[in-house]
């Protein structure tokens, strides 16, 4: 059974976090300065130190992002999984489903996209034709893109 203490105690330098983490040492990097990472204890050499806890917080960042949450929306998780009591799942259902309804939008974004990039590309015959319809479509000289 592990305590508190080793959850907290640094121990991984961050080559060693951004391989268990999946993130390169510049995202983790990143995830300090936008204040979503603590600042990491340091060595006598100036090296970071991460402890269990932070590998803990990057994964959770790193599943977030994964799923399509903005910074700020990281964040708001964030503040609801550190302050866990009565509101934070409201507060967090609220959240996802927000989120949830914009990757519903930008679905049928994409599955409109998708039709007329199937239609443009299908007019191109390959690229047989002596002008390029796709071209000429995204020119805006011919064929209308809604």
């Amino acid at each position: 059974m592990r305590d508190e203490a080793d959850e907290t105690t640094p121990l991984l330098p961050i080559g060693a976090l951004a391989k268990h983490t999946g993130l390169t040492v510049e995202g983790i990097r990143f995830y300090e300065k936008a204040g979503i990472l603590r600042a990491p204890a340091r060595t006598a050499g100036q090296h970071r130190l991460y402890s269990r806890a932070d590998l803990k917080r990057l994964n959770f960042i790193r599943r977030a992002r994964l799923l399509g949450f903005t910074l700020d929306e990281v964040r708001a998780l964030m503040r609801f999984a550190d302050h866990v009591g009565v509101r934070s799942c409201a507060d967090a259902h609220r959240l996802a489903t927000k989120h949830l309804a914009d990757v519903k939008a930008k679905l049928t974004d994409l599955k409109k996209m998708e039709k007329v990039l199937r239609g443009m590309v299908a007019s191109c015959a390959e690229g047989t034709l002596p002008e390029c319809p796709l071209i000429e479509t995204l020119s805006g000289s011919k064929h209308d893109v809604r």
